[in-house]
């Protein structure tokens, strides 16, 4: 059974509670990355050809209308307008889908590994789509050509300052409702990762640099070396 590591500490104790006691509040704030106003507003900084809508109003008809520059995720009607993403962060995402890839080919698996930028209809719904960073999908009846359809068996996000917030709390809640067996948040400045394992408990476990970190959806056989993938990233600065 996994633990806590430094349980003790109050801003660890702000990581297991915030996600399910905040994401009301979080959801009023965040309804646009670029933008101030959580109101009636167009998406993004360029006017498109479709009418305003209030936010929460927003479906796929309206995501699939953004322009293919244009990153975003829609949750629960609310598009979020996204960032492009560091070179750093980058790195990360692709050290990660190296070392799961090379995993499975090991066990000659048939689970999935895709990056970011992957369409995933969370909700099977029609105001819900998420772009995680990197998601494990198992249940290839789940993956059609344009998304993958449902719950995938791992997601990890790599935190940046634009996003943490919302990974933290909105994005975790929509996870572990969703049916979601592991999560992960990698946060490369602080030489962490809060790992949650939905399938056993709701209370995540945080590695540091010097631990590697088991995939539980393989029963911990995988293991993820952390501190490779920081060194991937120190010679880049």
């Amino acid at each position: 059974m996994t633990t806590i590591l430094h349980e003790n500490t109050e801003e660890e104790r702000q990581i297991r509670t915030e996600p399910f006691e905040q994401v009301k509040e979080e959801k009023r704030l965040l309804y646009d990355e670029t933008e101030s106003d959580p109101g009636k507003d167009m998406i993004g900084e360029r006017a498109f050809s479709y009418a305003w809508k209030h936010q929460g109003d927003y479906t796929l008809e309206d995501y699939y209308a953004l322009p293919d520059d244009q990153r975003s995720e829609l949750i629960d009607g609310v598009i979020y307008n996204m960032s492009a993403p560091t070179i750093t962060h980058q790195i990360a995402i692709s050290q990660i889908v190296r070392q799961l890839a090379n995993y499975i080919d090991a066990q000659k698996g048939s689970c999935l590994v895709l990056p970011s930028p992957v369409d995933v209809q969370l909700d099977c719904d029609e105001r819900t789509m998420l772009q995680p960073d990197v998601v494990v999908a198992c249940d290839w009846n789940k993956v059609t050509d344009r998304c993958v359809y449902g719950a995938p068996d791992l997601v990890i996000e790599i935190l940046s300052p634009s996003t943490e917030r919302k990974d933290q709390t909105v994005k975790t809640e929509k996870y572990r409702k969703a049916g979601v067996r592991e999560y992960w948040m990698i946060d490369i400045e602080r030489k962490r990762a809060v790992v949650y394992d939905f399938s056993c408990n709701h209370s995540p476990v945080i590695y540091g640099a010097d631990r590697a970190i088991p995939v539980q959806i393989f029963d911990g056989n995988c293991l993820i070396e952390f501190g490779e993938i920081l060194g991937y990233v120190k010679r880049l600065r």
